[in-house]
């Protein structure tokens, strides 16, 4: 009977200690105020050329399009298949409100890669 009484005494002594710990925590989200909810960063406004790519045995021509009002910087980049041939990153150029420009570039042989980049003027 004692071991009952000790283990009765020690299960209650524990959940003591533990709603002592708990106490602090409840009482102080309580005494909180709401959270309001964090103002939505807006949206970013739709930006860049849209670019089509075809290549053609050893030459790469792309033509990029910018329908939106903010000028975008496009730049072409083509990479060779043959180790030996030299890959190309040619100059940026500078696609206008509504305007299209063509890119072009090419390799000795095969081409293995072509693909146009972004940046913000």
């Amino acid at each position: 009977m004692r071991s009952t009484r000790r283990r009765t005494w020690a299960v209650l002594a524990t959940a003591a200690v533990v709603a002592g710990f708990l106490a602090p925590v409840a009482v102080n989200a309580a005494g909180r105020a709401p959270v309001a909810a964090a103002p939505l960063a807006p949206e970013p406004e739709p930006s860049g050329a849209e670019c089509r790519t075809t290549v053609e045995g050893s030459r790469v021509v792309a033509f990029c399009h910018n329908p939106y009002p903010t000028t975008d910087l496009v730049r072409l980049h083509t990479e060779c298949a043959r180790w030996w041939d030299v890959d190309a990153d040619a100059a940026a150029v500078a696609v206008q409100p509504g305007r299209t420009v063509r890119l072009e570039d090419r390799c000795w042989k095969e081409v293995d890669s072509a693909w146009v980049s972004h940046s913000a003027s």
